[in-house]
């Protein structure tokens, strides 16, 4: 299944809406690698193996499931979170990306790939419509965090 999606950071019409710099949107999306139990209240655990400025190792447990990851980071651009094959689970990745056509008006585009040919996705299309539901609100709940997070200076003093 291959899907994406944009999320509306910045209402330029709407003059009482709280503006997210670029800065504070990266320093979120950041955060969500780093700090994923902040986003996702279903994960027990996340284990940073290694890290360096562009990309980090990760293993998340959601009870017995161990999930391991690679997320890189093209600053201020994208984070893209990478799974390998591993036990019943396909390899998969997303990317967040920044968009910003033009100045203050951010998107965040959500794009998710689950490795499987076109042909086994029109065979799972019922399945496949409830996941692109339920990634859609997780990640309307990703900018709902950083937007609060934003909004309380949190997403202000940490390093980019």
């Amino acid at each position: 299944m291959k899907f994406e999606h944009l999320v509306e950071i910045n209402d330029l019409l709407n003059p009482l809406a709280y503006f997210i710099t670029r800065e504070q949107l990266w320093r979120g999306l950041i955060l969500r690698a780093e700090a994923p139990k902040m986003f996702i209240p279903y994960l027990d655990e996340a284990l940073i193996a290694d890290r360096s400025d562009v990309s980090m190792q990760r293993t998340l447990k959601y009870g017995a499931l161990e999930v391991r990851d690679s997320v890189t980071f093209e600053h201020q651009q994208h984070v893209h979170y990478a799974v390998p094959a591993q036990g019943e689970i396909t390899a998969s990745t997303l990317r967040m990306q920044i968009e910003e056509p033009q100045d203050q008006r951010l998107f965040l585009r959500f794009i998710y790939d689950d490795g499987m040919p076109e042909a086994q996705d029109q065979e799972s299309k019922m399945y496949n419509d409830y996941r692109k539901s339920a990634y859609q609100e997780a990640d309307i709940d990703t900018v709902k965090v950083i937007r609060e997070l934003a909004e309380a200076g949190r997403l202000d003093a940490l390093p980019s």
